[in-house]
């Protein structure tokens, strides 16, 4: 990565087929339930970036900055 920076992709064991690491994804890890999901990304970041999406996307930006 850039600089010494570090991608983990969390996401949920639901949703994971197979292999889903991405090219810029350097390590994944696998949650059981969306609650887990916000936690492991408060546990594990300096910083938030939020790109456009839906409704989700929202969800997890309140809840980011209600717990922060």
């Amino acid at each position: 990565m850039y600089r010494g920076s570090q991608v983990l992709g969390i996401i949920l064991t639901t949703i994971a087929k197979g292999n889903s690491i991405g090219k810029t994804v350097e390590k994944e890890l696998r949650v059981p339930i969306m609650q887990d999901r916000i936690w492991k990304m408060l546990d594990n970041s300096d910083a938030f970036i939020a790109l456009p999406g839906g409704i989700g996307i929202l969800e997890e930006i309140f809840q980011i900055a209600s717990w922060a």
